[in-house]
């Protein structure tokens, strides 16, 4: 039986409210299904339209096979290309950021404007029409300060995204921060693994006590109801909706993306020891009311979030292999705030840098027991890993429907 068949085989035979079967979170030809039913054809977050201050800055990612480059043009549009050269294929970008008035491989000096277009390609000849060599161009979209890619050649519709969390998104105005720090960590992991993890606070209170100082750890947060029955939500909701930040718990038709706004434990305003701003000066001018907890958006396979009144911070999930991936984190704040004055960087990040290497320890000794030939599936809690069951039922539904899909193109075929 081959690979596809015998995975939606699995997924269609899966025990709900279990853990996968073992092949998934380590076997390297399921990634690699993995990474072509979902990374090279949906929507994922690659980063910030802040990190792209003026024409000709760019920033380079990798994606599984594929190196890509994201550039703002002369005309402010923000593109991303294939970052492989129409020459001999050489990476044309090799820098993790730069600025450029135009791209210029290193390898044979083929040249790029910024929209793409090849401009110069030194001795090939009179009849050598350069329209046919453009950088190839990949799908992208910015939505209130957020960068998305598709690598498929056909985009699913991006606009029930943009309709849905962009209200929500707008008030903190994330165009018009800047990244104060970021880091990358290796988690030795499966992706689904880090999201799983993510998915839940079940282990929050026994490995979170920097995070637990603010953070609720009840279900109705990391939940799939949204806590609209939890009478505190409800008024956190009622407060902040009247001061204009749309905050309710909302989830897409297929599970794939959410946003709700959140409270923060008592008096909590950040995500500090103290509990008290990390920074001076809010994150935007349309905030105008303290306590306004934490706007959660969860868009699967690549990105959580949380923005609040001082400042916002967005992770990237992005897998290295069936036992690698690479978390991204970057902690946003208003353009005008000044480190130092402002801003502390350490008491800005020590939260959620603390935090982030205790999920990578759970997440490797995770993946450690799953590589036992004792593991089998186990169960979930109805109470507190919600969220993970519907991750993975997610994970399920759009495995199973894209594995259909081929199946059917392939049979119309033949």
């Amino acid at each position: 039986m081959d690979i596809r068949s015998n995975v939606l085989r699995q997924l269609k035979n899966r025990r709900e409210g279990f853990s996968l079967e073992q092949p998934f979170y380590i076997d390297e030809d399921y990634f690699q299904l993995d990474m072509e039913m979902i990374y090279y054809r949906d929507w994922l977050f690659m980063g910030h339209d802040c990190e792209l201050p003026k024409p000709g800055a760019y920033f380079t990612v990798q994606i599984g096979r594929y190196p890509v480059v994201i550039v703002r043009g002369r005309d402010n549009v923000i593109r991303a290309f294939h970052n492989s050269c129409r020459h001999r294929g050489s990476r044309v970008c090799t820098k993790e950021h730069g600025s450029s008035v135009r791209l210029v491989c290193p390898y044979h000096q083929w040249t790029y404007d910024l929209d793409g277009k090849l401009a110069f390609a030194r001795h090939m000849g009179d009849d050598f029409d350069k329209t046919g060599f453009n950088l190839k161009p990949v799908h992208c979209e910015s939505v209130a300060g957020y960068i998305f890619i598709c690598l498929a050649d056909t985009a699913p519709d991006f606009q029930t995204v943009r309709d849905k969390v962009e209200p929500y998104m707008a008030p903190h105005r994330i165009g018009e921060t800047k990244v104060a720090f970021q880091s990358t960590i290796i988690e030795k992991g499966n992706w689904k693994l880090v999201w799983e993890n993510n998915r839940e606070c079940y282990h929050c209170a026994a490995n979170h006590p920097e995070l637990c100082r603010t953070y609720p750890e009840a279900p109705s947060v990391t939940g799939t109801d949204g806590g609209a029955d939890d009478p505190e939500i409800a008024g956190h909701w009622a407060r902040c909706e009247a001061a204009g930040l749309p905050s309710k718990f909302q989830i897409s038709p297929d599970g794939q993306f959410r946003t709700a706004r959140m409270p923060l434990i008592e008096d909590a305003e950040s995500y500090t020891m103290s509990g008290k701003p990390a920074v001076k000066r809010r994150i935007a001018d349309d905030i105008s009311i303290s306590h306004i907890g934490t706007m959660l958006l969860f868009h699967y396979p690549t990105t959580w979030n949380h923005l609040l009144g001082d400042h916002a911070i967005s992770f990237r999930v992005l897998p290295l292999s069936a036992n690698e991936t690479a978390v991204t984190t970057k902690w946003l704040v208003h353009k005008d705030a000044v480190e130092g004055v402002d801003y502390n960087l350490e008491e800005l990040t020590h939260v959620w840098t603390e935090t982030n290497d205790q999920d990578r320890r759970i997440v490797e000794e995770n993946a450690f027991g799953i590589h036992s030939p004792a593991y089998e599936p186990g169960p979930y809690s109805s109470l507190h890993e919600g969220g993970v069951m519907q991750f993975l039922e997610w994970y399920s539904n759009f495995m199973v429907n894209r594995l259909q899909g081929d199946q059917a193109k392939i049979s119309a075929v033949a």
